[in-house]
């Protein structure tokens, strides 16, 4: 790497990027990089059984002790407020073991694929139609459990499919995690977003967009989640109505035994009433009601690290804290 900084026109994810990146910095990534290597490569040595149960004693036992911790505490009463104390402790600590798990197991994702024997699909009849139909279709979910899982479902369905993703901050880790999902079939990535040219793009192509729905988002619509404001992602009800499709809900549980169950539900259709603001908001409404009802069938699964609330929700918890 000659002299203090490089211009890169391509960045190592084959994406265009003009800017400069300093010397140290490509320096850190690339230790960063081997470092990730390294876990990847453990991981898959381990085996799936005892890659997933490693990922998951480690954050059981590391991620209390981590500032994120209170985070999700907070999370959990901001859904559950009339839940038991204690109860909303144990599943504090039981949702650290599940996050664990899932970031283990996608070391392995090329074997937990349909055909692995470790995926239940019900109402998988609905995919099959959409594959048959080629119409375009909009997938939704949310970060429940093994959310990969749902991706490696559709894709053995044989539905060609668009996955939005957000970028890792390194870039030759971005790499890693690309070739590590291209080992189970996905290769079509948007950047995440509200889901706009390039799922477009694809739509019109013929292929479909599956979208997770359930984070924050400040310039989205604000709708209602656990009875408390969230900003939401209007990108599915916005495509939907764009092309004239329908929502297609999907859901995944963790089973014992590192199994999983995925359900494709009943269709969401976003309302066409002329008012376009007012029917994307009924159909953002909608596919986050959808994320809530499965998060409380099975709570441990969920993805509650993440600050899915606005600051004033999270201001008014921490007031009442004090």
């Amino acid at each position: 790497m000659p002299g203090e900084e490089q211009k890169r026109s391509t960045s190592p994810t084959g994406d265009s990027a003009h800017k400069k990146i300093g010397f140290f910095q490509d320096l850190n990534w690339r230790l960063e990089a081997v470092a990730f290597a390294g876990l990847f490569g453990l991981l898959r040595a381990l085996g799936v059984e005892r890659a997933s149960g490693f990922g998951g004693k480690l954050l059981r036992t590391l991620g209390p002790l981590t500032g994120t911790h209170r985070t999700v505490t907070r999370n959990l009463r901001i859904a559950f407020p009339d839940m038991d104390a204690a109860e909303r402790d144990r599943l504090a600590i039981d949702q650290w073991e599940q996050t664990g798990r899932t970031f283990a197991e996608m070391a392995v994702m090329d074997r937990l694929t349909p055909s692995s024997g470790r995926i239940d699909l019900v109402g998988f009849e609905r995919l099959h139609a959409i594959r048959d139909s080629g119409r375009p279709v909009v997938f939704a979910s949310g970060h429940l459990a093994n959310f990969e899982i749902m991706a490696s479902a559709i894709l053995a369905a044989g539905v060609p499919c668009q996955v939005t993703y957000r970028a890792a901050n390194n870039p030759y880790v971005e790499v890693q995690i690309r070739q590590s999902r291209a080992r189970y079939g996905i290769k079509l990535f948007a950047p995440k977003g509200d889901g706009t040219r390039e799922l477009m793009a694809g739509m019109k192509r013929g292929e479909l967009v599956a979208l997770l729905v359930d984070q924050k988002y400040d310039q989205g619509p604000e709708v209602e989640f656990f009875g408390q404001p969230v900003n939401a992602s209007p990108g599915a009800a916005r495509l939907a109505l764009k092309f004239g499709t329908v929502i297609q809900p999907l859901s995944v549980v963790r089973l014992p035994g590192v199994r999983f169950r995925v359900t494709a539900h009943e269709p969401i259709t976003v309302p066409d009433t002329g008012d376009k603001a007012a029917d994307v908001l009924a159909g953002v409404q909608a596919v986050n009601r959808f994320v809530e009802d499965r998060v409380r069938e099975h709570p441990v699964d969920w993805f509650w690290v993440h600050k899915r609330w606005p600051a004033k929700v999270y201001a008014a918890m921490k007031a009442s804290e004090t």
